[in-house]
């Protein structure tokens, strides 16, 4: 997330880590949900940026599409290990 400050970081985080546990059922605490988007942010830019898709030096919207999408996988990896 290195287009936003700290606080914005974790305020798109916060947020994009609360909806992925929403979409995706699972019981996680709000601080779990920021260290879920802010990782998931950069799992996806890195996933994202191998197709040839930049969000890094995007909007809030941008980083907070990133960190769903990345949060989502990262609940889905943590699932699967799990079982």
């Amino acid at each position: 997330m290195e287009g936003l400050g700290w606080l914005s970081a974790i305020i798109v985080g916060g947020l994009a880590g609360w909806i992925a546990s929403n979409i995706m059922k699972s019981d996680t605490g709000i601080f779990m949900n920021i260290i879920l988007g802010i990782v998931g942010a950069v799992v996806a830019n890195f996933l994202l940026g191998l197709f040839g898709i930049n969000f890094a030096a995007g909007s809030w919207l941008a980083q907070g599409l990133a960190g769903l999408i990345g949060a989502i996988i990262l609940i889905w990896i943590v699932r699967a290990v799990r079982r």
